[in-house]
């Protein structure tokens, strides 16, 4: 049973698209606001901390596991409140139009000071 080459896409045209999506992704990231980059910017480093904290875990071991789940759970909540802050500072999102930036940026601040209250007394 041979393949036609008309019933599968060869990889070079697959490669052309995910080029022309690639290129199209970033050239409508580039239209985005800098605060909503700097937001961004911060979630990725928290997801990226939280990865190398997992690598971390995995090569040296879990010894104090507390500290390993304080420290993934702090990343994570961190990201999701700063995702939670990009959608509500987005001057496109029209659910939070009433909604003032610096309002937004005081429920981040003060949901992450009970997110880390919380963590350190997981931490014990």
């Amino acid at each position: 049973m041979a393949r036609t080459s008309s019933s599968s896409p060869s990889s070079s045209s697959i490669t052309k698209d995910a080029q022309d999506l690639l290129r199209a992704l970033w050239s409508a990231y580039s239209a985005t606001p800098t605060n909503l980059k700097i937001i961004d910017l911060y979630v990725a480093f928290a997801v990226f901390t939280a990865l190398l904290q997992v690598v971390y875990m995995a090569l040296v071991g879990t010894f104090p596991f507390n500290s390993f789940l304080s420290g993934v759970l702090s990343c994570v909540g961190t990201a999701v409140l700063a995702v939670c802050l990009r959608i509500q500072v987005n001057k496109e999102n029209k659910e939070f139009k009433d909604l003032a930036p610096e309002r937004a940026f005081a429920d981040f601040v003060l949901c992450n000071v009970v997110l880390h209250l919380v963590i350190i007394n997981f931490l014990g």
